[in-house]
This record gives structure tokens, C-alpha cells and sequence, in this order.
């Protein structure tokens, strides 16, 4: 059956492809939720851990860019202050440096953030490129501002990665609160740049002036749509008209007191500072309900996913389940179909057996319920079963119908053949011309071979041979009755045997059977060799061995042959070959005889013949006869002058019945001597031929009632 594979495989592969598909969905979709829950649950870590102290560095950096932004103005240098700021901004570095690469902090951390983090401790280990700069006395305001410009932006950048990891919600509102601290960093910048131009900036500090003030001006609408109003709100407390005022007349070239500047920017800064720290730590606040809502989301989510995923998989499988159970079902019968009841039926058929069809043929049986294709596909199986029932039934009436036409042909031939035999029976009886005897015995031969033709017919067509034998005849009587059928029987030499019958419903199939196999030995050999016939009894029968000296057989003919004699079949018109072998094995299955060939030594081929115990009888003794067969007319055949078998009458006082019988021909320089020996006159011949005539005409009326009738 196949290539291949079954059909729970295919449908289980049609169903698992789609169920992996879905759980892989579902594990994708729980897995990234679950991910955002437990990035929001880690943000507190984060905050904590880094973005805090991330804003104290900010901050002391903002301070210690406002001391070094004196220092370059010159006239407000305070070394002092100077040297307290970068103490802050190296210990908040430190503390920031240890707080972000701790275990913890770490661990919270996705690939996107360490690597920001890790931007962001490089930017600020260039802290000392920095003051290098302010303390070699020739930094402008443009430079100073640069320097410490780039760890503020890398600050920013860090908090972005840390945005990403929260819900859409949050995200926003933490992108509103980091364009509000990068506002503030703005702020911060223009301040340090006014201070360290010592109120007059020059025109490339007006410059860089007017690209952060723009810079603040595009930032600050943006992070206030962001933020919620609640967040909002403290933002827009703050008042910067006069610093707004202030930028402005420095970008267009106006000077003012450091000290003026100071006053309006510090409120400012103050404000941004305020609002920063209340902010972010109301947006910490609700980062870690929003973790733990999107948790108990993702779990039902989860749940429920997996209760449809396990859902599916139980509906697929029953499904799957149910169609191969359909499928199993409708095999089976089909199989059952295929392999038993139609041979079956179809063998009954052939041999003209009645058949109910209806109850020999029903559907092929299918589950109650059975999807629409199945039950189509077993509609399918009912049509072809029908098909071949019909093909059977008519092939069935066309085998029938040539059988009788060939028994009834084979029946008439029979029945001229027997009219054939008494009509040369008369004819014997009437001529006593010694060549006309010879023809006549020589159409008399040719005519028992007719009718063994035509009892092989009979038996290939179904019939069964017309001749019966009511009682016990001799097996060599049967194997020299056998010989007589032969066209060369004179050839043929049936050796002396043990004394023991055979049961007179067999004779006539027996003695066909033997005729057929003589028949082959003497075809397949040289005529100048004999087929020696020999027979003895054994232990389950009596076994016959028919033995020819001439070329052989194959061994893959014998075998075939042997397997054809073992298990016959039923007569194919269509098989014209070797048809001998077909009656013998039609006639052997039907009396339990075991015919098999081997090879003979002598070259040729070597039939044995095993006639089972049933069909052997032991010989009535005189003791057992009755008293009118204690004197028994009895035809043999004697050989005439000119070689060939003649029939004769004899006498045999208490003796079984026995077949017409054919002997060899004696040796023809042998008759000459023993008839010039006994030399008798033309009277003494003539009405020697006489008697003998008288003798064959009773011997074959008295055949006719003890040794058989035709039919």
C-alpha cells in the first residue's frame, strides 16, 4: 500500500501545522506582553538605579558648567566655587558609574539600554577633556558650552532607552518629561553662555545664542503636548517672558548686567527644577500599577489563549479522530470488498453456483454520520462492486452457456462413437476375411480414442464421463484398458502387479487418467522406446508409475505442471495447451489421486500416480463368488497375424470380471516358426476365425452387462 504514509498521518501533519503555527502566535503575543509588564516592573530598578542619579549628575554638570562659565568671563572667577562644583560632579559621577553598572541595575537592563549606558559612561569619562579646556584659560563661550554639552545629550538619549520599555501610554508622558528636562538643559546652556560672554556676547556667542534659544522654542510645545495636563500644569506655571525678552536683545546685539540676568534666568531654572522632580516622581508612581495591570492582562491574555489554543487542539484532534475513524472504516470494507467477498462471490459464480445478491453483495458499510465525501467515496465502492458483480454474473452465463454447447457436442460425438463401436462390432462379427479383420480392429482402435477424446470434452466442460462399472475391476485390467486408448499402445508395456481392484465408480475416470499420461510418454519419446507402466501397493494406496525414455521436461516446466496437477482450476477456453494435464488434474482432484512428475534416469519424465486407499479393493477369492459368475466369459485381446490387437473369447472358471485388455504383439519371426509348426487346414481355419468372431461379439455384450453401461 503504499507511498507511502497512512491517513492518520497526512491529517495529523494537515493539524499540527496550524496548532504549532498557533501556539507559536500565542507564545510570541504572551511572551512580548509579558516582556512590557515585566520591563515596567523593572523601571523603579531602573529609576532608581540609574535614571536618579543619572538627573543628580545632569545637575551637578549644570553647575559646574556655570562655575567654569565665570571663570572664562574672568571677572567673576571664583576658584573656590569652582573647585566645590567639580567635587559634586565627580562624586555624583561616581555614584551614578557605581549605581548603573551594580548587578541589579544591570540585570533590569535590555540589550538597547546597555548599550546606551555604556555611550553614556564613555561621554562622561571625557568630563576631564573638558576642564582641561576651561583651565588652559583659552576656552571660549562657544567651546565651554560644547564640552559639557555632549554628556547632557548622552543623559538624554539614555533616558529615551529607558522610555522605550513602558506601555504607549507611559512612553508618551515619559517623552514629555525628557523634552521638558532637555528644555531646562537649554535654559541652562543660554545661561552659562550669557555668563561666561560677560553679558556681551560676541557675534559667534550670539550665534550659538540663537540656535538654542530656537532649539528651546521648538522643544517646549512639543513636550507639553505630550504631557498629560496633571504633568502639564507645573510647566506652564513657569513665567519666562523677561528671560525671553532678555535672549532676544542679546541675539540682536544688546548688552546687559550679568547680575540682571542672573535675577530673571534663576527663578526659572528653580521653577524647571521643581517641576522636574515632582513630575517624574508622579509618573514612577504610576509606572509600577501600570506594570502590574499590564501583568494581570498578559496573564489573562495568556490564559485565554491557551485555553482557545488547547480548545483548537481538542476540536482538531476529535475532528482528525473522527475522519480517520470514517476513513479506517471505509478501508476496511473495501479491503473486505476487495479481498474476500467479491473473489468469493465471483468464484461461486464461475461455477454456476446460485447466488443471492442482495444478501452476498450488501454496501460497504460506513459510521453513521460520516462526512458527505465518505459516504459518496463508499457510493463509489457500491457502484464498482455492483459493476463487477454484473461483469461476473454475465461471464458467469457466457462460461455456462459454452459449457453445454461443448457437452452437448462432446454428448453427441459419444453417442456416435457408440453407435460407431457396435456397428464394428457387427461388421467383426459378419467378415471372416483376416485383412479386413485388421482394418476393421485398426478402425476400432482409432474409434476408443475418439471416445476418449470426447469424454476429455465432457470433462473439461463440467460433465462427467458416461461409463460406469458396477463392480471391482483389477488395476492392471484398468491400466491395460488405459493402454488400449493409446494411439501407439503397442509401445506401451504394463509390467505384472499385485492383485487388487479398483472400485468401479472410479474406472472409467481412472482409466481415463492413465490413458492421458500414457499418452504423453509415448508423444515425447522416440518411437523405438517403450513407456513401461509399474504398479504397487504403499502404505496410503496403491501408486502407479508411468515411466517414458524420451526428452524431458524443464524444471520450470515440471514445476509448473506439478503446481497445475496439485491445485487444478477451472477450465479457461482461452488455455489451449497441454489439455491432458488438465483432464488428469480435473480427474485426480476429484477422486483425492496425487499425480506427480519427476525425472526419469533414463532422460525422460516419470508420472506417479498415488490412487488413495479408498479406491482400492481387494479381488473376490472363488470362496466369495456367487454361483452364477463361477463360469465368466471374458474379451482379451490377443495379437493377430499381422501385429495387431485382436479381441478373442475366453473362459476363466470362477474369475472376476475383467476390462478388455490389449497385448503386445508377439514377435513376428516367432508367429512364422509357431505357424509353420502348426500347420492347419483351410476348414480348421475357417472355423477357427469363426469361433473367434462368435467369442467377440458375446465378450463385448457380456462387458456391457458386468463391466459397464453407457450413458
Amino acid at each position: 500500500m503504499a507511498s507511502g504514509r497512512s491517513i492518520r498521518f497526512k491529517i495529523s501533519a494537515l493539524l499540527v501545522i496550524p496548532l504549532v503555527s498557533l501556539v507559536a502566535l500565542w507564545g510570541f503575543a504572551a511572551g512580548t506582553t509579558s516582556g512590557d509588564a515585566l520591563n515596567l516592573l523593572k523601571i523603579d530598578t531602573l529609576w532608581r538605579g540609574a535614571i536618579d542619579h543619572a538627573d543628580g549628575l545632569v545637575t551637578a554638570l549644570q553647575q559646574e558648567r556655570l562655575a567654569s562659565a565665570e571663570k572664562v568671563a574672568g571677572d567673576r572667577n571664583d576658584p573656590a566655587a569652582l573647585a566645590a562644583a567639580r567635587a559634586r560632579t565627580d562624586k555624583a559621577r561616581k555614584t551614578f558609574t557605581e549605581q548603573a553598572t551594580s548587578e541589579d541595575t544591570t540585570a533590569a537592563l535590555s540589550p538597547e539600554m546597555s548599550r546606551q549606558l555604556k555611550d553614556t559612561l564613555e561621554a562622561v569619562g571625557d568630563l576631564s577633556d573638558a576642564r582641561r579646556l576651561v583651565d588652559g584659560g583659552t576656552a571660549t563661550a562657544a567651546e565651554l558650552i560644547s564640552a559639557y554639552g555632549e554628556i547632557s545629550d548622552s543623559v538624554h538619549r539614555l533616558y529615551a532607552a529607558f522610555a522605550l520599555g513602558t506601555d504607549l501610554q507611559l512612553y508618551q508622558q515619559a517623552r514629555g518629561l525628557i523634552g521638558a528636562d532637555q528644555v531646562r538643559e537649554l535654559i541652562n546652556r543660554e545661561h552659562a553662555l550669557i555668563v561666561a560672554a560677560a553679558g556681551a556676547p560676541s557675534e559667534a556667542d550670539r550665534l550659538l545664542l540663537a540656535r538654542l534659544d530656537g532649539a528651546r522654542s521648538y522643544q517646549y510645545p512639543r513636550a507639553m503636548a505630550d504631557l498629560e495636563p496633571g504633568l502639564r500644569t507645573p510647566f506652564l506655571k513657569i513665567d519666562t517672558t523677561v528671560m525671553d525678552r532678555m535672549i532676544s536683545g542679546y541675539i540682536a546685539g544688546g548688552k546687559s548686567d550679568v547680575e540682571l540676568w542672573n535675577g530673571v534666568v534663576e527663578p526659572v531654572l528653580k521653577g524647571y527644577n521643581q517641576a522636574m522632580g515632582v513630575n517624574g516622581e508622579a509618573l514612577l508612581a504610576r509606572m509600577e500599577p501600570a506594570g502590574y495591570a499590564i501583568v494581570l492582562r498578559a496573564v489573562a491574555a495568556g490564559v485565554l489563549g491557551l485555553v482557545a489554543v488547547v480548545f483548537s487542539i481538542f476540536v482538531s484532534v476529535r475532528v482528525g479522530r473522527r475522519i480517520t475513524r470514517e476513513l479506517a472504516t471505509l478501508r476496511r470494507g473495501a479491503l473486505e470488498l476487495a479481498e474476500l467477498r467479491l473473489p468469493e462471490l465471483v468464484g461461486r459464480l464461475r461455477k454456476g453456483e446460485s447466488v443471492d445478491l442482495v444478501a452476498e453483495a450488501p454496501p460497504v458499510a460506513v459510521q453513521a454520520g460520516s462526512t458527505n465525501e465518505v459516504v459518496d467515496l463508499a457510493a463509489a465502492f457500491d457502484s464498482v462492486q455492483s459493476t463487477a458483480i454484473d461483469a461476473a454474473v454475465e461471464q458467469a452465463r457466457l462460461r455456462q452457456g459454452i459449457s453445454e454447447a461443448l457437452r452437448n457436442l462432446a454428448r453427441r460425438s459419444q453417442s456416435l462413437v457408440q453407435r460407431q463401436l457396435k456397428l464394428l462390432d457387427e461388421m467383426q462379427s459378419q467378415t471372416e476375411d483376416p485383412e479386413a479383420l485388421e482394418r476393421l480392429f485398426r478402425l476400432d482402435h482409432l474409434t476408443t480414442r475418439m471416445r476418449r477424446h470426447a469424454e476429455g470434452l465432457v470433462l473439461l466442460s463440467g460433465g462427467t464421463a458416461g461409463r460406469r462399472w458396477r463392480s471391482t475391476i483389477p488395476v492392471e485390467d484398468v491400466l491395460s484398458g488405459a493402454a488400449a486408448q493409446v494411439e501407439e499402445y503397442t509401445r506401451v508395456r504394463v509390467y505384472p502387479m499385485p492383485e487388487c481392484g479398483v472400485t468401479g465408480t472410479a474406472v472409467a475416470d481412472l482409466m481415463h487418467l492413465f490413458a492421458e499420461l500414457m499418452e504423453n510418454g509415448a508423444a515425447f519419446s522416440s518411437p523405438g522406446n517403450e513407456v513401461s507402466v509399474r504398479g504397487e501397493l504403499v502404505g496410503r494406496g496403491f501408486a502407479v508409475e508411468i515411466e517414458d525414455r524420451g526428452l524431458g521436461m524443464t524444471e520450470e516446466a515440471r514445476t509448473a505442471v506439478n503446481e497445475r496437477l496439485a491445485r487444478p482450476q477451472e477450465f479457461d477456453p482461452a488455455q489451449t495447451e497441454r489439455l491432458g494435464f488438465a483432464v488428469v488434474g480435473m480427474l485426480a482432484a476429484r477422486h483425492g489421486v496425487v499425480v506427480t512428475l519427476k525425472p526419469s534416469p533414463y532422460g525422460g519424465t516419470t508420472a506417479i500416480v498415488l490412487l488413495p486407499s479408498a479406491l482400492i479393493e481387494a479381488l473376490p477369492t472363488v470362496a466369495d463368488m456367487p454361483p452364477e459368475l463361477e463360469s465368466v466369459s471374458v474379451s482379451v485381446v490377443r495379437t493377430t497375424d499381422t501385429g495387431l490387437p485382436r479381441r478373442t473369447r475366453t473362459t476363466a472358471a470362477k474369475k472376476a470380471p475383467e476390462l478388455p485388455r490389449r497385448t503386445r504383439q508377439a514377435n513376428p519371426p516367432q508367429r512364422v516358426q509357431q505357424e509353420q509348426a502348426e500347420e492347419r487346414s483351410p476348414e480348421e481355419t475357417r472355423a477357427l476365425l469363426s469361433s473367434l468372431q462368435s467369442g467377440w461379439q458375446r465378450g463385448r455384450q457380456d462387458s456391457d452387462k458386468d463391466g459397464g453401461s453407457e450413458s
